[in-house]
């Protein structure tokens, strides 16, 4: 491992210990109430006397939040190449594409109760709606990315609209599809708390709905904790992926000998 990417790791982690360290100190030296501001150590401790509990809220949490992730990044590239093959449709849903991330979660989240229930379809409803979108969006972008000099290759040697997307438009968007899907999975996470707060009976956003009417202030402390862990998981998960993808993309837009054949 490089000094650069040594670094890279070290810092953020000095950063946050001196911090966490920074927070005990005036905790302790200011005996600031556990109501008011609860210490790094209170925290722990707490998160670890409900750590059986706990375990099961996350579980819970991270299961609702990667099948939302997972529907959304597939509904997403459906709808982005559906429209992009069907150019007149893009401009007709355009404005709904749009109209469907204005809407709040907290208003449109009682209203999928309402309508679905408190299962599980009206949590994944909210969590798809949250993120097809960025997906949808960049991977439609980047079909239109593909140079024009390949596409008319492509054309010529009498690759059919298929072809051409498989081959050309599609590897063409990858690297926007991960930027959507880092979008997505930033909020994704944020957005099931949201879901399991309005109506759950297990998940990160219900301990955290208990812990606050309790007025246990450790406790909500301990599920911002979970919650952040849970985003990181996420976003680094996505990274990965893009980094175990795009090694072999060029490979996939370099055949196009094969399209000839």
């Amino acid at each position: 491992m490089g000094n650069k990417k040594l670094r890279g790791i070290l810092l953020p982690v000095a950063t946050l210990l001196a911090f966490v360290g920074i927070w005990q100190a005036v905790c302790v030296v200011f005996k600031i109430e556990t109501y008011t501001l609860p210490s790094p150590w209170d925290i722990a401790t707490t998160m670890y006397d409900d750590s059986a509990m706990l375990w099961e809220h996350v579980l819970a949490t991270f299961k609702l939040a990667l099948i939302g992730l997972g529907s959304g990044l597939a509904i997403g590239i459906v709808v982005a190449v559906f429209l992009h093959v069907v150019p007149f449709l893009r401009e007709a849903f355009a404005p709904l594409l749009v109209l469907s991330q204005n809407v709040p979660l907290i208003a449109l989240g009682p209203l999928l109760m309402i309508w679905f229930g408190f299962g599980w379809t009206p949590k994944l409803i909210l969590l798809v709606l949250v993120c097809f979108f960025p997906v949808a969006l960049s991977i439609l972008v980047g079909l239109g990315q593909a140079e024009p000099q390949l596409r008319e290759y492509l054309g010529m040697i009498g690759a059919s609209r298929w072809e051409r997307l498989k081959r050309l438009e599609f590897p063409a968007s990858l690297s926007y599809l991960f930027s959507g899907l880092r979008i997505a999975a930033t909020y994704v996470v944020s957005s099931a708390i949201v879901a399991e707060w309005l109506g759950a009976n297990k998940g990160i956003g219900f301990y955290l709905k208990l812990k606050f009417n309790g007025f246990d202030q450790p406790g909500v402390f301990g599920s911002i904790v979970c919650i952040v862990t849970l985003s990181f998981l996420f976003y680094y998960a996505v990274v990965f992926a893009e980094r175990m993808t795009i090694r072999w993309r060029p490979r996939s837009q370099g055949d196009w000998k094969g399209a000839s054949s």
